[in-house]
């Protein structure tokens, strides 16, 4: 059975983890957690907006209700 090597390309060139020191793994790492993260803020900032939007929409009604 042969293992697959997990491959990154960065900038057109990919690397085997063989080829990649610590810390270039570690920083990999980072980038991959910050891109999780970065989801997750637009993922929360667009449940904001629709809320947000939401609560104006009410309060439209609500002052053409009073008119």
């Amino acid at each position: 059975m042969t293992e697959e090597k997990k491959v990154i390309t960065i900038d057109d060139v990919e690397y085997t983890e063989d080829q990649l020191t610590d810390q270039a793994k570690m920083c990999i790492n980072h980038v991959n957690s910050l891109d999780q993260k970065i989801g997750s803020a637009e993922f929360n900032l667009d449940q904001l907006r629709v809320g947000r939007n939401a609560f104006i929409d009410m309060l439209k009604k609500e002052l053409s209700d009073e008119g």
